[in-house]
């Protein structure tokens, strides 16, 4: 059968030899009115033995296997443990698992371990990983893809980007080239690599699925951070490493999954988790911009809401925009003169429309920056200064 495949499409007579002869009284192109080439095959049939993708060859070879061997050895695996009290261990498992009469149940407390990753930022060891895989943590090993092993020293952690840098005494390690998270599509490459649920050096390909996902969006509405979503399968244990684009850069540190949801991941842009993992390296601890509001995008739907709501300290607005609904006391916002009622207009010379815009403006300056702020109060316009303070901790807004 495969040689009269290749006899009827090549139109050759191919003998058993593999010898191909001219085959007799076959159509001439020009009885078809088609000019004829004889420099040219009669059809071109495909070359399958030669193509990159061939499994028969040495080694398949496309952009995915390119970018894992670019940035394959510089993932690691981290282990954590911590210790937690015995009731504390014992209330965590099920009765049925662990309920021994008092008297004989085990003393001492036990220890908590979990698995996640990570990648190499600078030859000398350090590598950046998720705060939620290190923080409050007693013991650190660090595993290389070699097989390497390294005790590490966690330098900071910061839980509001979930971003944490760990230390390692070694030389000469290889590292992750960085790309630009600033200029990502929907819909460009995305790669992810990690060890989900145990399972060392997975990569696992999909899209960008979109930028700027709100923390809110997300489920982790404690976190300030606009997410990287993508469908690359991110699983537990994949916490911390890196999400490739098609050169083999890393563009995000995947951190996140929706329960019970496929093909919805989420990383933080790399843009953003270095600015955090050099203040963690510089300082051990990372600063956070703050205005102290609480706010609402104003929306035909909420507007409702709020004539149903009795008992409000401030006028209902009747503008689009952005609605303060609690200043913190004594904080930025408050000593620049805020108040509750206000509808943010325009920050940082920016037209306001949503509360996400607020966030991620105020966000991106540094603690002490100087904004301008428009509101409408009360139907009046008034442009104030603020002076952005430092996020206190267990504060969200």
């Amino acid at each position: 059968m495969g040689d009269r495949w290749l006899q009827t499409q090549l139109g050759n007579n191919v003998n058993p030899n593999g010898e191909t002869v001219s085959q007799v009284g076959s159509p001439d192109r020009t009885d078809m009115g088609i000019p004829e080439t004889r420099s040219q095959p009669r059809l071109n049939a495909p070359n399958w033995f030669n193509h990159p993708f061939n499994p028969s060859s040495d080694r398949a070879s496309n952009f995915i296997v390119e970018a894992v061997d670019k940035v394959g050895p510089a993932v690691v695996r981290i282990n954590a443990s911590r210790r937690v009290s015995r009731d504390r261990f014992e209330n965590s498992l099920p009765r049925d698992f662990f309920n021994p009469p008092r008297g004989m149940r085990p003393p001492g407390d036990r220890f908590e371990e979990g698995t996640g990753s990570g990648f190499i930022l600078s030859p000398d060891g350090h590598i950046l990983t998720n705060s939620h895989v290190v923080e409050g943590t007693d013991t650190v090993q660090v595993i290389l893809k070699d097989g390497r092993r390294y005790d590490g020293r966690v330098l900071g952690t910061d839980s509001v980007t979930d971003v944490a840098v760990i230390k390692i005494d070694a030389t000469d390690l290889p590292i992750v080239t960085i790309g630009n998270s600033e200029t990502l599509s929907p819909g460009e490459w995305a790669i992810a690599i990690g060890n989900p649920l145990g399972l060392d050096n997975s990569v696992t390909v999909g899209i960008i699925s979109a930028t700027g996902r709100s923390s809110t969006d997300v489920g982790v509405p404690d976190k300030r951070i606009g997410f990287i979503q993508t469908d690359a399968a991110i699983n537990p244990g994949n916490s911390g490493g890196p999400l490739l684009n098609a050169k083999g850069e890393v563009i995000g540190m995947n951190t996140a999954i929706i329960s019970g949801a496929q093909g919805l991941g989420f990383a933080i842009p790399i843009n953003h988790a270095q600015q955090i993992a050099q203040q963690l390296i510089t300082s051990g601890r990372a600063e956070h911009a703050y205005l102290g509001i609480e706010m609402v995008t104003l929306t035909e739907r909420f507007r409702q809401e709020l004539q149903n709501t009795q008992g409000l300290p401030f006028a209902i607005p009747d503008t689009d925009g952005v609605l303060i609904v609690n200043v913190v006391s004594g904080s930025p916002a408050d000593l620049a003169g805020l108040q509750a009622g206000d509808v943010i207009l325009n920050l940082d010379q920016q037209t306001i429309k949503t509360s996400e815009r607020v966030q991620q403006i105020v966000q991106s300056k540094t603690v002490g920056s100087i904004l301008q702020i428009e509101v409408n109060r009360n139907g009046s316009s008034r442009i104030l200064q603020v002076k952005t303070g430092n996020l206190p901790s267990q504060t969200t807004g």
